[in-house]
């Protein structure tokens, strides 16, 4: 499974927030980090401020922050947030289905089985781990230094 590119932009957009520690940060700042282009970002923040991942504040020395505790933010939540489809064949896409296989096929459970995994694991993982913070798990910090 590969995530989409708003998915991952998402993820590394909380990461900056979470490693900022409650500081106010700007889109410029966080595109710059990650030389990744604005526009995208312009895109991506709205959804999360929508979700309750971030905080925007309008005006002189405004930006985004995280709104909640970096604890409080699951993996596997924000990923069905953020991907369009987790549909990983044609098979599973109700209405565009044209698989002659269909009817007998066992890839189909195989690889909804194997997605209920992905996200079931994901689903173990906060912002906290993701953040290094210390935890159970033993998840490695990632060195953000905004």
């Amino acid at each position: 499974m590969e995530l989409t590119q708003f998915t991952d932009y998402s993820l590394r957009v909380l990461i900056f927030l979470g490693r900022s520690e409650n500081r106010i940060s700007t889109i410029r700042e966080i595109a710059d980090y990650y030389q990744i282009s604005e526009n995208h970002l312009m895109k991506i923040i709205p959804h999360l401020v929508r979700k309750g991942y971030i905080q925007s504040i309008r005006g002189k020395g405004g930006g985004i922050r995280l709104s909640k505790s970096p604890g409080s933010i699951k993996i596997g939540k924000l990923v069905r947030e953020t991907e369009e489809s987790l549909e990983v064949v044609e098979c599973f896409k109700p209405g565009e289905n044209s698989c002659a296989l269909l009817p007998g096929c066992t890839l189909k459970s195989a690889l909804h089985q194997a997605m209920q995994n992905f996200l079931g694991t994901l689903d173990q993982y906060t912002l906290s781990d993701l953040l290094g913070i210390p935890n159970k798990k033993g998840a490695t910090a990632i060195a953000v230094t905004p």
